[in-house]
């Protein structure tokens, strides 16, 4: 089993930053994919970012290119989102997953992530 925990969230105004946090623990994620999804009110869960723990390969959706970035830090067992020129519609719950399944791609679906955060509620003021 793995663990996430999210942190970093809060009420911004457009133009702002954050920077999200996910702390993994239990088993081993080093052969994992790690992925960022967001869930707005009334809209379905959509994919945000991830990376490959092991080489530090990353993808975004292309609504959030050049404004986010996704990283790691080995040491700390911790993936980041730093969120910068943040618009009200990336007001949404933002969650943290895992897919142990070591396939090569990252993949943009949740189906394909087995392990789930509790999420972390990003607002943005217009």
């Amino acid at each position: 089993q793995v663990q996430l925990v999210e942190s970093g969230g809060g009420l911004v105004q457009a133009g702002g930053s954050l920077r999200l946090s996910c702390a993994a623990s239990g088993r081993t994620i080093n052969n994992y994919v790690m992925g960022w999804f967001r869930q707005a009110p009334g809209k379905e869960r959509e994919f945000v970012a991830g990376i490959r723990w092991s080489g530090g390969n990353t993808y975004s959706a292309d609504s959030v290119k050049g404004r986010f970035t996704i990283s790691r830090d080995n040491v700390k067992n911790t993936v980041y989102l730093q969120m910068n020129s943040l618009k009200p519609e990336d007001t949404a719950v933002y969650y943290c997953a895992a897919d142990k399944s070591l396939r090569i791609a990252i993949g943009t679906m949740s189906e394909l992530y087995a392990y789930w955060g509790r999420g972390t509620q990003v607002t943005v003021s217009s």
